[in-house]
């Protein structure tokens, strides 16, 4: 499995000592406020276990995000296909960290690595972001990256129920949209 670096962090595979603070993180109502319910320890291991499936079988998904000075799990980025049955296909990139990681810069520079690796690696013209109208921080995140967003992708998510989560944007990027990054350059963009 490839692993991604920036300035900062380091994507990587999942070892079997990110099981526990990834449960936590699933278990954060603050951090699952926009994602629905809370997960259990058992379904948060079996997310993990299905990330790293997908990754063998593609060469592509959600890596374990570390910060390199201290090895510290902060969560998972990466790249995804889009849920079947959306009004949309294609390459989505995403993120979710620890709430102790916000605010630092990490998620962006973190979708900065995917991006590179999305049109450098695997030759994608456009890369995709869903989330839903209320979660304003993700979709600074987007702006930060250069994805755009045009209201006439408004769309709701039929795996949702009626409310607030159904109601999904959908931002994108298209291979010469994308900001010239480096690890460097990535840090820089992120603060």
């Amino acid at each position: 499995m490839t692993e991604l670096h920036t300035d900062r962090l380091l994507l990587r595979p999942w070892l079997d000592s990110d099981l526990a603070p990834w449960a936590e993180l699933n278990a954060d109502p603050e951090v699952r406020e926009h994602l629905g319910r809370l997960l259990t320890r058992e379904q948060s291991e079996a997310s993990v276990r299905h990330f790293q499936a997908e990754f063998a079988a593609r060469g592509y998904g959600w890596w374990a995000v570390e910060v390199r000075e201290s090895g510290r799990f902060i969560g998972f980025a990466g790249l995804d296909d889009t849920d079947e049955g959306m009004p949309f296909a294609g390459v989505e990139i995403g993120w979710r960290l620890t709430r102790s990681a916000w605010g630092h810069g990490y998620a962006t520079e973190a979708a900065l690595a995917c991006l590179d690796f999305g049109f450098d690696r695997l030759d994608l013209d456009e890369i995709l972001a869903t989330t839903i109208r209320r979660n304003l921080r993700s979709q600074a995140v987007m702006r930060r990256l250069g994805m755009t967003y045009d209201p006439a992708d408004d769309f709701e998510d039929p795996a949702e129920p009626e409310g607030p989560l159904r109601e999904g944007v959908l931002y994108r990027i298209r291979r010469e949209q994308r900001p010239a990054t480096g690890p460097d350059q990535a840090a820089q963009a992120a603060r």
